[in-house]
Order: structure tokens, then sequence, then C-alpha cells
């Protein structure tokens, strides 16, 4: 048995001491289950844990082993502990699971109204339950939780203090790491993903770094499909949004050939959604390398999709970024026909904010942009959306695209990779 998977030896002692039971040797298998609660209580089994309890109560009701004196009345109040320790992991997990199929279905809030949802939703169903008072499970659900919220609300800076906390659980208690190694990586995930969200270039690559160093810190990560597939998943996510990040994104296209290797071979089984997000990666990838044709390429995969099962919010802005691909390769017809479409598509999901209806507006506009007046246009452009950036409701479009980046490339006309790895390199100075 791999030490890996002590769940399963801890249900291999519970099934041995109910050989041991039938057998009629209750001594002996009160004795196994003694050592098995311990274990699920060490590695926060809580339901291996309860349901050793029921069976300890089993046998001490129903045959008087005489063991220990008030042995009853201990095991109830065990009993009632554990389960209120459950109880309140399970409230913090569930409601960690509704924020997720949330933002899944739409993604970040987009207005007013998707703010006070989400607010009114959480306040609703968050357990009254302070953070000290949880157990390890407890307080990983907690951060969960408050993670998920701010992170569909994007108030990055506290997703930030959630899953740093999520993190330094699995710190303060290393032997956990190899126990619940897929809710590590999720932390590490997301811990990624906040650092990104909030420019932290310098942490970023530390947290980076250690995440890449797991296979030899945690030699049985790849004994566990699981875990290894979490594991690439999270790899070249995070590999690709360095690049972004950087600004390297010719340097970012090497990675591509190895993911497609592992997507065409469906190595890890990963769903049409986690394959339709890299796709849009990777046509981020070489649309910021200056290569416009191979990001419609990897778009058209996304946006061909017959009954697409993944975010809207991915399929609204793989859109945007094929019309400005178009754009780029000088198709001004092509996307002047185009747009009517997307802006059709983007109505019907309520997602007509003021970024996307002023870059809409424009593009609808080019073939009738006279070529001496298309830099002042793109000035007023930028102007505006620079202005938007600053709502909080319309920002959400620059976490999916750097439009502000793109525009200054072609005001400055300069490849737009230049222009971001500009800015990086000022924020390190």
């Amino acid at each position: 048995m791999r030490q890996e998977e002590p769940d399963i030896q801890i249900r291999e002692m519970i099934d041995y001491s109910r050989i041991l039971y039938n057998k009629g040797l209750y001594r002996q298998s009160l004795d196994i289950l003694a050592k098995a609660k311990e274990r699920a209580k060490a590695g926060y089994f809580h339901t291996l844990a309860m349901e050793i309890l029921e069976f300890e109560k089993h046998i001490e009701g129903q045959y008087v082993t005489r063991s220990i004196e008030g042995r009853a009345d201990a095991l109830a109040e065990e009993i009632l502990e554990l389960r209120d320790t459950l109880t309140q992991a399970q409230m913090f997990s569930n409601l960690s699971l509704q924020l997720y199929g949330l933002y899944l279905k739409v993604g970040y809030v987009r207005n007013k109204k998707d703010f006070i949802f989400a607010k009114e939703f959480f306040n609703a169903n968050l357990p009254k339950i302070p953070y000290q008072e949880l157990d390890f499970m407890g307080k990983l659900h907690f951060c969960q939780s408050h993670f998920w919220y701010y992170h569909i609300t994007q108030e990055f800076s506290f997703c930030y203090r959630y899953a740093q906390r999520w993190v330094d659980l699995f710190h303060e208690e290393p032997q956990m790491v190899g126990l619940y190694t897929p809710l590590y990586l999720k932390g590490m995930h997301n811990l990624l993903n906040s650092l990104f969200n909030v420019l932290q270039a310098k942490k970023f690559n530390q947290v980076l770094s250690e995440l890449l160093s797991l296979p030899q810190r945690l030699p049985s990560l790849e004994e566990n499909k699981n875990n290894e597939s979490l594991y690439f998943l999270f790899k070249y996510i995070h590999s690709i949004k360095k690049h972004f990040l950087e600004g390297t994104f010719s340097d970012g296209l090497a990675l591509v050939p190895e993911l497609l290797d592992i997507i065409e071979e469906d190595r890890y089984n990963w769903d049409n959604h986690r394959i339709m997000v890299f796709y849009y990666r990777i046509a981020c990838l070489y649309f910021g390398s200056g290569d416009n044709s191979g990001a419609i390429t990897y778009i058209n995969l996304i946006v061909n999709q017959k009954n697409p099962d993944y975010r809207a919010d991915i399929q609204v802005f793989s859109r945007l970024l094929s019309l400005i691909a178009h754009f780029e390769l000088g198709n001004a017809q092509l996307v002047e026909y185009q747009v009517k479409s997307v802006y059709r598509f983007l109505a019907k999901n309520d997602d007509l904010g003021v970024v996307l209806r002023e870059i809409l507006r424009f593009l609808r506009r080019l073939t009738r942009i006279h070529p001496k007046d298309l830099h002042q246009e793109l000035v007023a452009l930028r102007e505006k959306l620079g202005k938007a950036a600053d709502d909080p409701y319309e920002r959400r479009p620059f976490l999916y695209l750097d439009i502000l980046s793109w525009l200054d490339s072609k005001i400055q006309n300069r490849p737009v990779q230049d222009v971001i790895r500009e800015k990086y390199l000022k924020t390190q100075e």
C-alpha cells in the first residue's frame, strides 16, 4: 500500500476490525479501531473517523466489554464533537462549491446587479463560525469560500490574502501536502492567479518556482494520475501567464507544442472547458507575439463549438480577440461584417459594458475612417478606455486581454509585446 493513500489504509483497518468482530474477537476489533481512529483524526478524515466511532458504539452497546468505565458517555461525547467539526467544514465546503459553480457559469461580476447578487448570496450562506474555532479542513474551506467570493467580485487583494492563508495552512502542517495534494495544488494555483491579477511579478515568480519544484519535494506526485494531471494543468497555466506578465509572448510559444501534445493525446482527461481556456491562452500568446493568423486559428477552435459547455466569458472575449486580430490583418470589411454578429452575441449574454461597446463601435466604423484619421481615432479610444479601466464594473475586459497595451502599441507603432515588456521592466526598477 502506497504511503500517499492513508485513507485506503484506514479503510483496510476498519474492514479487518469487522472480520475480527464477526469472529467474536471484540477486544481485538476495538484495538484495531482505536488505531484506525487515531490515524483518521490525524489526517482529518472526518467521515472515516465518524464511521469508526459508530462501529465502536455498536460493539460497546451490543457487548459489555467493561474496558473503560463510562465508555458509553465518552463515545457519545466524542461523536457529538466530531459531528460538529464535520458539519462546520461541510458548511464552508458547500458554499465554496456553489461559488465556484457560479464562477464557471458567468465568470467575474459584470455590473452592480451581478455584484449585489454575489454579495447577498455569499452573506446569506456564510456560516457564522469564527476562523480560529475551525480545524484544518474547516479553515481550508473557509479560505476557499472567501477566495471565490472575492475572485468573482474582482477584489483581488482580498483574493491574495485568502489564497496565501490557504497555502500557509499546508506550510504550517507540511504532512498535509502529501495527504491532500489536490487541495494544496489548487491553493498554489489560486495564489498564483491572485498575484498575477495584482501584478506582483516577483512574488509570482517565487510561488511559481515553488510549484515547479513540487515533483522534487513530493516524489510520489507522479504515482497518482489525478495529482499529476493537476500539477501539469497548473504548470502550463502559470508558465503561460508568466509570459503574459513579463511581455515575453514569443518566448512563450515554445510551450505550445508540448501542451498540444498533452491535449491531443488526452493524457490527463482534461475536460472541454479547460481545453478551451488553453486555446484562448494560446491564441493570446500568438496575438501578443504579432502572429494574428495563429491567434485566429486557435480562436476558431473556440467560437466554432456547436454546443459550448465552457464559461460564457471565454466565448465573449474569444470573439473580441478574433475581431482585433482580423483588424490587425487589414480585414476591415470582414471585421465590419462580424461586428454585427458579435454585438448580437454580447447582447444575448448581457455583456455589453462601456469597454466592449466602445471597441465594437470603433471596429464597426473602420471602413469609414480615413487612414490619416486612424491615429486620432485610436488615441480617442485609448482615452475613453483608460477612464473606464478605473470603474470597478468596467475593468473586467482588461483581465482577459490587455486592450490598453494593444492600443498603446498601435498609437506608438510598436509590437504589443514590446509595450508590455517595457511596462513590466519599469515595475521592476
